[in-house]
């Protein structure tokens, strides 16, 4: 499946990590705050459990969608809709 993660994270520290996780779970940054890959139902799962211990319900929103490739194929992107200087390997192939 294809998971896009997208927040909005006040603490600077709680970012960082959260970023690091979608890093390390196989996700592409594509914006500063927006991550895009391919991974299983598994990862994304484990993803999720490791969201949640990090961010302040509070303050933070965190968005996970899961996608199978058609939809994905779907989506629309306009304008500046990633930096392509971030996207590389089969990502970039399924972006451009």
């Amino acid at each position: 499946m294809i998971c896009w993660v997208l927040y909005d994270i006040k603490n600077d520290k709680t970012r960082g990590k959260v970023a690091k996780a979608c890093l390390q779970t196989g996700l592409q940054r594509v914006q500063y705050s927006c991550f895009v890959g391919e991974i299983d139902e598994n990862e994304k799962d484990t993803l999720q459990i490791r969201i949640e211990e990090l961010y302040n319900e509070d303050e933070d929103s965190i968005y996970i969608f899961p996608m199978n490739r058609k939809d994905f194929y779907q989506t629309v992107l306009l304008g500046q809709a990633f930096d392509k200087k971030l996207v590389s390997g089969d990502l970039k192939n399924l972006l451009l």
